[in-house]
This record gives C-alpha cells, structure tokens and sequence, in this order.
C-alpha cells in the first residue's frame, strides 16, 4: 500500500486498536487474565502466520487452538467474533468519515452519486424533458427480505448502533477530557453489554420477530434518509443551471418495499394472520414516526398571530382545538398543528382497530393519507406566504416528503407463492364449482381456455357454503386480506404479487382468477386489475424460456387489457440465486444478461414498460456486489428508470444500520438508475455481437464444468453435505425458512440461501467463480489470441468487468489452506480425494484466467481499500474457521453436548461478521 494511502487509514487503525483494547480490558475483567493471554497469543499467532506465510506458525497456531475445552473454546470465538464486529463498525465509520473530508475538501463528486451522474447527464447533453420524463416515472425499490444467513440478534446490533454513535461522536465533536472520558465510559459500557449478552437466539425465529427486525431498519434509517435524499436532490436540481425548471417539484424517486411476512414460498409459518400483522405493523411504525415529528414540529413554530399574518387555512385548524391557554391562543401553527395531531393520533386507532378507543375518534380521522398531506401543505403555504420560506423547507418538508412516500403503509408488502400451490388451488376451486372435475390434467391450452372463460365471468366461483381444504383455505384467505388491507391502508400497501417457478402462461392466469374471486380483479369491457401480477424466472431453463411466455400472455387480448389498468407496465422478478445453484456463477449471469435483452425486445414489440425486479442476494454467489456498477452492466434498455431489487440477510444490516452508509447506499441505487437509463446506449453492433458469441461459448464451458461437478458426480451431495456445516446450519436459529423446499436431502431441492452460506462458511465459496477457469483454459486453447480477446471484452464491457471485478472479491475471500480443513471432515478417503482435487485445480485456474484477463499480478489490485479490509481480518477469521473444524468433527462423532453446539454456532456467526457478504 503506498504512503498516501497508508495516511488515509491511520484514523481506522486507531479505531480498531482502540476498540480492540476496550475488547481485551473487558475479556481481562470478565473472563480472567488466563483467558485473556490465551486469546492474546492466539491473537499473536494468527497475526504472525498471515505476516509470514510460514508453514510453522501455522502449525504453532494449530497447536494452541488443538484441545480447548467446550467452554475455553466459547470464550476464544465470542472474542474473535466480536473482534470482527467492532472492526466493521470501525470500517464503515471510516467511509462515513472519508466521504466527509472528500466533501469539506470541495473534492469533485465521486462515483455513484446524484451529482455525478447529473454531471454526467449534462455532459451526454441530455434535455431537461427528458430527465423531466425520467423523474416522472422513476422507481427505484429496495425489498427487504427476510432470509437465514440474517445472523444477528436486534439485541447485539443495537449495542453495534451504540457504539457506532459514540465512536463516531470522537471523529465529529471536538470534546473536552472530560467529555472523551464520558465517550469511552459509554463505549466501554456497550461492549460489556454486548459480551454479556447471548449472541444466539434460545428459540426459532418467527416470521413476527424477522417483521420487527426489518421494521427496525426503518427507524435506523429509512424513515429519516430517504424523505432526506429526495429533498437535497430537489435542492441540487433547484440550484443547477441547466435543469433547475425541475426545481420546486416533489422528486420521488425511492420506494420501498418488503417481503417479510408476505413471502409464503416453502414458508409455512407465512399465514394470512401473519401477513395482516406486517401490514399493520408497517403502518403502526409510520404513523408512530409522523406523530413523533408533528410534535418536533408543534415545538418549533411558536410563530405568533402579533409578528405574522396566517392564512385562513391555518386559522382554520387552529379553530378545531378549543385553546384555554392565554399564550397559545396567538399560536395558530401550534393550534394548527395540534388539530393534525389529534386527527393523526386519531387515525392510527382506527388503523389499528383499536376499538374500545378508536370509536369515540374515528369522525375525526384522516379518510385517506391525501387529507393528511392537505393540511401538511395547508400549513407549509401559509408559512411561505409570510415570507417564512426557511421554516417551510426545514422539518415540515422533510415530513412532508415522507408522507409522499411511506403514507400510511410505510412500505408495499410483496406476496409471492409457488406456482404449483396456485394450480391446486384452482383445481379444487374448479372441481368444487362443478366447471371442471380435473383441471390438474389439463394440457395448457386447454387450462389457459378456462381460466379466460371464468376471468372473464363476474360470477363468483368460490361459495362460503363450501367446505375446501386446509390448503385452498389458507391461500384464498391471504387474497381476502390482500383486498382488506388495501381497502384501509391504501393500495400502496400491497401492489405486487409474485409467481415463483414461472413456466407457462397458465400460471399468470390462475393468480388473475384468484384476485378476481376476492375483488382484486373486476371484469367487464375494460377490466380493473388492483395488483400487479410478476412472473418470477429462476433456473437457466425458465431463463430461456421467458421471451416466449411472455409473448403469449401479451397476445391474449385480456391480459394486455389487464395491464392498461395498470398503466401498461408488467413487471419481470429475475433470480439470481436459483439459477447459479442451477448452472453456476458464469452461466447464471450470462443467461440472466440474455433473458434480460430478449425480455427488452419482447416489450419493445408490444410496446409494454418493462420493469425488472432483481432477486440478488448478499453473496456474489447468488448476484450480490455492488448495486451501483451492477445496475450500469445491466443491458440497455432494460433499466428504463424503474428497477426493484431484493436486499437480503445480513447485507440490510451491513448496507442500512447506519443512517450515513443507508443514505449513501440509497443514493448509488438512484444514481445508477438514471446513469443506466439516460447513458447507456451500449449493446449493438458487430463489436458487441462478437461479445456475446464469445460469452456464450464461454458459457457453455462453464456450464458443462459446473454441472458435471455438481449434479453428475457420484456423491458430490455428499462431500458437500460433510465439508460444509451446512447439516448445522439448518439448525441455528436465524431464519422461519425450512433450508429445504422439501424433506429432502438433494441438492436440487436445497435452498439457494443456505447452499451458498455453506460454502462460504468453509471458505471454497464455490457458488462464486467454479466453471469459469476451465471455460477461459479452453477458450484460449481453441483460439490463438483468446486472451487477447477477453481482455478488450473486460475493457470495453460493462457486464464483462462487473462479473470479473464480483468474482476477484470472492477469489480474494477464497482460502484452500483452510478449504482443506473442511475437506478433510469427508469420511471417505477416496471422496473427498478426487472431488477436492477438482474443486482446487479449478480455483487455480480461475484465478490465473482473473489475473490474465485484468492483467493484475494479485486479488483486488484495482480495489486495494477492500483488499486491505481482507487482509487484515484474515488473522481474525483463522482461529474461527480452525475451531469451526474441530468442533464439527467432534459434533459429528457423538459429542453433541450444549456447549459443542452453541460453540458450533458462534463460529458460524463469527465467519459470517468477518466475511460479510456470505449468504
């Protein structure tokens, strides 16, 4: 690393030592001295081993983590994990920090945000109508999930936002000794807390407790930094020369959305009580936050009826509340905005259907949230009009743009269900009505004649007279609550409804007929559909196929009719992690790439708006990396200013605990969206055909590599099932999700979440690069100046730099020194021989195939802050994947005590604090 950016990280140096020692004072006072120099030369070990790449400290550390006892082996991975916490706080203190010194510097504005790429747009000469339009219509929606690789108790990262606060108060307050003494006190006190406190949830998460958890996001961050980003980039646009026309005007373009509790696919525990509680809980939480700063508000304008001339609207309010207090009765605002308050505090009872309270008040309720929004902008047209402009813009406007986007649903809850589960139900909806006795055995034409018959019928199908099974019950009683809950919260609450395991047009049908039996879908010469119905593609066949399912469903007249009603977009969710379980990370994005262009072609012939939902996951194994450059590799075209994008495990809490980091994440979304809208012109031409030609050629290499590794092997589920903890994993409690579709040990039937998280836990993470070293090894045999060729792809292509800048992160997190450890948990000499082998002469050659193609001696040379984030946690993350090792083998030969399964566990956690993006 050179000086200069040696310069730059001193102050993260510091905070990790500083923190470090508050850590080694609290094992000191908590655990003993003896414990204390047992970690510390651990510690030292792993630090010396990682300095020198010496085969003997490597063997000394061995030896000094080799026969601990159950409860020395807990204390040594709470601290080592613990360790990796405190570091990450540091770390993203430290990007907050330097984004603040490149901004006092007057620095120019940096890669991904707004202002950049409005700088970029006025360089492109794009016109003011068309970022107009873009505004217009842009939506940029980030769907929090709720997956198992979430390892992180609300209990602990509460202590984490502690501390966080305070350590970053020593960076932006300048403090007395005193008040530094008062700081560390603090800090000390929240790390004590943290050691004190149980990392590993005692039960089974419920679907109840993920829906708090995600809630908790929203007072982190969210319900603050997004109504914020939307007013600066008003001020940044108001203050520019060529665009400030669009200045003044609401610019809306982030929403959010959530599949937490509305997410049943292979979840039992997603019932229609479950889901009706989310959106209740949703609302509660944003009703709660507008109350809060009415209140802040009310505080703040003490503006007098002596000094200023009100308007009448404002007077208007102040009336409704009887005031007897002689200083507040020449307060109007105060009035004013006590009148909100009741009305508001008022509405969330009936909301919430607090009966023994809400009766007395509901009159005075708020009918719609555009009631609440009137009297917000009555209040906020008075101040301007005296001239009070300052206080308009403040609190007000920041409530007010938040009400613009979370209303009263806070966020728009996703329902998704597996397709077959809705041919079943349709089945026996059918066969109850006496319309058809065996809809099951019906070809698809044959289904799709009958579900536009019974679409286009008023007459109801479904009867309360009729007793149907426990299965078509529960399904149909989500719809009704669907229905229900838009009828009170507003159809914002819930927009979308998904269709896992899309693959004929059959299937979009059967959930129109299902919405139609609740209401959601009204027939008749110009049929209202109240839900947008998304065909979710996963593996690499449905990939293949979407073109041709969608260009059926768009040549029945009614569906089109269908999607006029919701103003002719049609919305395509894409999944990254199937598809790479199902072929591999080459091949996975590469037909995710190709189905995304001929879903652009599709479109463009029916002249429908195409919005993708992206189902990316934490890893880069199941499509995670960087949102920013991965929204710009996107083919052009299909971006077209609306994109939804899943935010998954334990990346929500890495990417949106800290308001600073959530804010700036928030911003690269819109940033790219618009850079990809407005700027990319890329994807045609001969040079680009030939591209494609040579990505699929690659593709079909990686493709046959992965497959015959994985799923043609004998035993590979096997070796995978003994050199990866994923048999622990199931049993950890950190998800509601079963990690199998079904009961089941294939692979095939394996959740994509917890086959990544495995591999990454034992540091092959496999799911991020196999098939794509002996893919370039024979591209580059068959032509003589192969590399030559991939190396311009990588300079000229966005999607070529994207996949390869993704998988050197992973290659750089890859370690076969210790892969080898996990291996070795494989009973069968000859198993674990010949697959491990493979697997290791594959990492080989993808990592020379990197390094060729990039023409960079080492792993992230082009991204050396993240290269030194890895470097440094490796002495970290050794003793917890060693000990991992020996407490799985010891686990596995009967010792199943408590202690061996809780130790098992905070090693899990750990591995996954100090890798980050693992599941």
């Amino acid at each position: 690393m050179n000086d200069h950016a040696s310069e730059k990280d001193l102050p993260l140096k510091e905070d990790i030592r500083f923190l470090g020692r508050i850590l080694g004072d609290t094992l000191r006072s908590q655990e003993g001295e003896a414990i204390f120099n047992l970690i510390e030369g651990i510690r030292q070990s792993a630090i010396q081993y990682r300095r020198d790449d010496n085969p003997t400290d490597l063997r000394k550390l061995e030896h000094s983590l080799d026969g601990l006892s159950a409860e020395d082996t807990i204390a040594v991975v709470r601290a080592f994990s613990y360790f990796s916490h405190l570091s990450n706080i540091a770390e993203d203190l430290h990007h907050n920090r330097r984004r603040m010194i490149y901004s006092q510097r007057g620095a120019p504005p940096r890669e991904g945000s707004i202002q950049l790429a409005l700088e970029r747009a006025k360089k492109a000469r794009i016109k003011t109508a068309e970022l107009a339009d873009f505004f217009a219509k842009a939506l940029v929606s980030p769907v929090l999930t709720a997956h198992p690789t979430e390892v992180q108790r609300k209990s602990v990262l509460d202590c984490h936002l502690m501390i966080a606060k305070r350590l970053g108060e020593r960076t932006r307050i300048a403090m007395t000794p005193e008040e530094l003494d008062d700081n560390e006190a603090s800090i000390r006190r929240a790390i004590l807390t943290l050691w004190q406190t149980n990392e590993l949830r005692t039960f089974k998460l419920r679907v109840r407790d993920e829906i708090e958890n995600g809630l908790s996001y929203y007072r982190y961050t969210f319900l603050k930094e997004v109504p914020r980003f939307c007013v600066q980039l008003e001020r940044l646009i108001a203050e520019d020369d060529t665009y400030r026309e669009l200045g003044g005007k609401p610019l809306l373009p982030l929403k959010m959305g959530s599949w937490i509790g509305g997410d049943r696919d292979g979840n039992p525990f997603v019932t229609a009580d479950v889901t009706q509680y989310a959106l209740r809980r949703h609302s509660h939480v944003a009703m709660d936050f507008y109350l809060q700063e009415i209140i802040l508000l009310r505080g703040e304008l003490s503006l007098s009826s002596r000094l200023v001339t009100v308007s009448e609207g404002v007077m208007g309010l102040a009336e409704l509340v009887p005031e007897t207090e002689d200083a507040r009765k020449e307060e109007p605002y105060r009035r004013a905005i006590t009148s909100v308050y009741q009305r508001l505090l008022a509405t969330q009872k009936v909301l919430q259907q607090l009966a023994s309270e809400a009766h007395a008040d509901s009159l005075n309720a708020y009918l719609s949230v555009d009631e609440f929004k009137q009297d917000l902008s009555t209040i906020s047209h008075s101040l301007v009009s005296h001239g009070s402009e300052a206080l308009a813009d403040g609190r007000l406007k920041h409530l007010q743009r938040a009400v613009d986007i979370f209303g009263f649903h806070l966020a728009s809850l996703d329902l998704r269900q597996h397709s077959e589960i809705h041919a079943r139900t349709v089945a026996e909806i059918v066969q109850q009505a006496r319309v058809c006795e065996d809809y099951l055995a019906l070809n698809e034409e044959q289904r799709i004649s009958l579900l536009l018959t019974e679409i286009n019928n008023p007459r109801p199908l479904r009867s309360s007279f009729i007793q149907y099974s426990d299965e078509c019950r529960s399904e149909m009683a989500i719809f009704d609550v669907a229905r229900k809950m838009q009828l009170e919260l507003g159809e914002r609450a819930v927009t979308n409804y998904i269709i896992s395991k899309t693959d004929s047009v059959s299937d979009l049908l059967e959930v129109a007929l299902l919405l139609k039996e609740v209401g959601l879908l009204i027939p008749g010469t110009s049929p209202q559909l109240n839900l947008n119905i998304i065909p979710l593609f996963e593996t690499i066949g449905d990939l293949r196929g979407c073109g041709e399912i969608m260009k059926k469903v768009f040549s029945i007249p009614l569906y089109r009719d269908l999607l006029k009603s919701r103003g002719n977009v049609q919305e395509v969710m894409l999944g990254y992690s199937d598809s790479n379980k199902d072929g591999g990370f080459l091949t996975a994005n590469w037909e995710l790439y190709k189905a995304e262009k001929t879903l652009v072609d599709v479109f463009q012939h029916f002249q429908i708006e195409l919005r993708l939902f992206h189902g990316r996951g934490g890893s880069v194994g199941r499509g995670g990396g960087p949102s920013y450059y991965g929204i710009l590799a996107q083919p052009a075209g299909s971006v077209n200013a609306q994109i939804r994008l899943t935010e998954q495990g334990e990346v929500i809490a890495s990417k949106y605990s800290d308001p600073g980091i959530g804010r700036r994440n928030l911003e690269t979304l819109v940033a790219a969206t618009l850079e990809a809208t407005l700027l990319n012109q890329s994807g045609s031409g001969e040079e680009w055909q030939r591209f494609y030609q040579v990505m699929e050629e690659l593709s079909v290499s990686s493709f046959k590599q992965y497959r015959s590794l994985v799923y043609e092997t004998p035993h590979f589920d096997q070796f995978f099932r003994e050199a990866t903890p994923i048999s622990e994993i199931s049993k950890l409690n950190i998800g509601s999700r079963p990690a199998s579709r079904k009961s089941s040990a294939r692979i095939e039937d394996l959740r994509a979440i917890p086959w990544v998280f495995s591999w990454a836990q034992s540091r092959m993470i496999l799911p991020g690069w196999y098939g794509f070293g002996s893919a370039v090894s024979l591209f580059r045999q068959q032509h003589a100046d192969g590399l030559a060729q991939l190396q311009y792809m990588y300079q000229h292509w966005p999607f070529m730099q994207t996949l390869l800048s993704n998988m050197d992160m992973v290659l750089a997190k890859t370690d076969f020194t210790i892969a080898k450890r996990y291996a070795g948990l494989v009973k069968d000499d000859e198993l674990r021989g010949r697959i491990f082998a493979n697997i290791e002469t594959e990492f080989h050659l993808t990592a020379e195939a990197l390094k060729a193609i990039t023409d960079q001696k080492d792993f992230l040379t082009a991204n050396p802050t993240l290269a030194r984030s890895i470097r440094e946690r490796r002495p970290y993350l050794d003793p917890l994947n060693h000990l991992q090792v020996d407490l799985l083998r010891r686990y596995r030969h009967g010792e199943a005590t408590e202690a061996v399964q809780r130790a098992i566990h905070l090693t899990i956690n750990g591995v996954a604090a100090g890798l980050r993006n693992s599941g």
